[in-house]
């Protein structure tokens, strides 16, 4: 017993210490120590950056590979790679997910001063690309009031954001094919992305055309500011890959050398940290700070809040009607229709809805060219449809067969039965439970930002960007959410107690 508390004393002890001592050490000498330097990124952006070698399952392959291996041997230790979503690395890094960011992350306005960038490791160009069907897209002055599509967070968001009345409509998507697939179907008027991703994922498609290039930018690793110690030797480590031409090298290995990436030997102190779009001298990143929510967040997040109440309702106008068919042809239909009813809901019940929205939007694009908010609340309603279908199933089940046997007794159709005697009854008793999948919707809907709806938690998101906190715009996200939420949750309750004493 004695021994067994003794045990006890010390693993506490080691709980409170290991802690501290982890804590006492700086950024990089908790690298040193845990023999490892975690850098984050996503393999959706794929080829060249970094994807999954297919000739050797869980190897990983891509420039950026090479230059983390690089950078890790530079400082004794091995390369480890976290996945991220691309839009949620600097966010991941804040809260030490990784060490560092290395995946296509470019200098912008918004991150200096939140990020420490390392020197650039690559030098790419913003590339603006059009159908070749659209002759009117001539560069960027010719994209007022259309929409055109990028990467949240991107340079070139920065570059096509601006409060006049003339500016483009930006359409922001998650994947680096996605906006270029769009582009090609006729979705969107123009897309802006670095001329690495345009190269290799909209060149591709004969449908479109490189309109220009209209800006340079830099690709830098990012570490913390707080860490001083690793943010010096990643730079240091950069520079001494630069100087012995190992990094020139992995640039060729990959085909990526050009005459722009000359710079990368000698750049100036201007480039290595300047935005490469012209900035206003109050917005100069040695004085910019974190701005506070305004009234247009509010009003962007109020009309992200109508879209998500306008998706979500028209998702559950189609998932209702849908449900009740497949419960009556499951329960009455012929056996043909009942099995079709069951794979039904089986299929749509044992797939993810976020699959089956990029199915329906991008993999049957060249079949049927919906539009982002058709497919929208097609996709959940299709998807819903199938809970309903059980809801509604349990309802009828749970009126008694001896009804519709009266029913059938007394010259009664199926039909007529179904409609006078089953149906009133097991709708009341289904009711409470549909309201409660229609408040499940709303929060379901966030999902439909993959194919660049704007929706609620997707305006959170940027703003929390635009703003370098998630706390605010995170706690008005709730708040939407939630008032559009409780009112029908109290009706749901009051329902449910209605039925109950009836």
């Amino acid at each position: 017993m004695r021994f067994f508390f003794a045990a006890l004393v010390g693993l506490a002890l080691g709980v409170v210490v290991a802690p501290a001592r982890a804590d006492a050490l700086s950024a990089l000498a908790r690298v040193r120590a845990s023999g490892a330097l975690r850098w984050g990124g996503d393999l959706q952006g794929g080829e060249p950056f970094v994807s999954i070698d297919p000739a050797h399952t869980g190897a990983l392959v891509g420039f950026e590979v090479d230059i983390a291996d690089a950078l890790a041997k530079h400082l004794g230790v091995r390369a480890e790679f976290h996945q991220n979503d691309w839009s949620q690395l600097v966010p991941s890094l804040e809260r030490e997910t990784f060490d560092i960011v290395l995946n296509g992350l470019e200098v912008t306005r918004a991150l200096q001063g939140r990020v420490t960038f390392s020197r650039p490791y690559y030098v790419f160009a913003e590339r603006l690309m059009a159908r070749k069907s659209d002759p009117s897209v001539t560069g960027l002055d010719s994209l007022a009031s259309r929409r055109v599509g990028t990467l949240t967070n991107s340079l070139a968001h920065e570059i096509l954001a601006s409060p006049s009345p003339k500016a483009p409509v930006v359409v922001f998507y998650e994947g680096v094919e996605e906006p270029y697939i769009d582009l090609a179907r006729g979705r969107i008027d123009a897309v802006l992305l670095d001329d690495l991703i345009a190269t290799r994922y909209g060149v591709p498609h004969r449908e479109l055309r490189v309109v220009s290039d209209v800006a340079t930018g830099y690709y830098a690793v990012a570490t913390l500011p707080s860490q001083v110690d690793l943010s010096r030797a990643i730079d240091g480590a950069m520079a001494a890959l630069i100087a012995s031409g190992d990094l020139e090298r992995i640039l060729r290995k990959a085909s990526l050398w050009n005459e722009r990436e000359e710079r990368l030997v000698e750049p100036t102190s201007e480039e290595r940290t300047a935005t490469p779009v012209p900035l206003p001298q109050s917005s100069s990143p040695s004085t910019s700070r974190p701005r506070g929510m305004t009234g247009l967040d509010l009003r962007l997040f109020l009309e992200a809040a109508g879209v998500t109440l306008l998706v979500s309702t028209l998702a559950m106008g189609i998932a209702i009607p849908l449900g009740l068919a497949l419960a009556i042809l499951r329960r009455y239909g012929p056996r043909w229709a009942a099995g079709f009813s069951s794979a039904y809901v089986e299929i749509y019940r044992g797939t993810p809805v976020l699959l089956q929205l990029y199915v329906l939007y991008y993999g049957l694009a060249s079949v049927v060219r919906l539009g982002a908010l058709t497919t929208a609340v097609l996709g959940l309603g299709m998807n819903y449809g199938a809970y309903e279908a059980e809801v509604y199933r349990a309802g009828i089940q749970a009126v008694p067969e001896g009804q519709m046997a009266a029913a059938t007794m007394l010259g009664m159709s199926t039909p007529l039965a179904l409609r006078r005697i089953v149906l009133p009854q097991a709708l009341r008793l289904a009711l409470p439970n549909v309201t409660n999948d229609f408040i499940a919707l709303l929060k379901d809907s966030s999902l439909v930002s993959v194919i660049t709806v704007v929706e609620l938690t997707k305006q959170m998101t940027i703003t929390a960007v635009d703003v370098r906190s998630f706390v605010l715009p995170g706690l008005l996200c709730a708040a939407l959410y939630f008032a559009m939420s409780y009112p029908l949750s109290r009706w749901a309750r009051a329902l449910e107690g209605r039925l109950g004493r009836a």
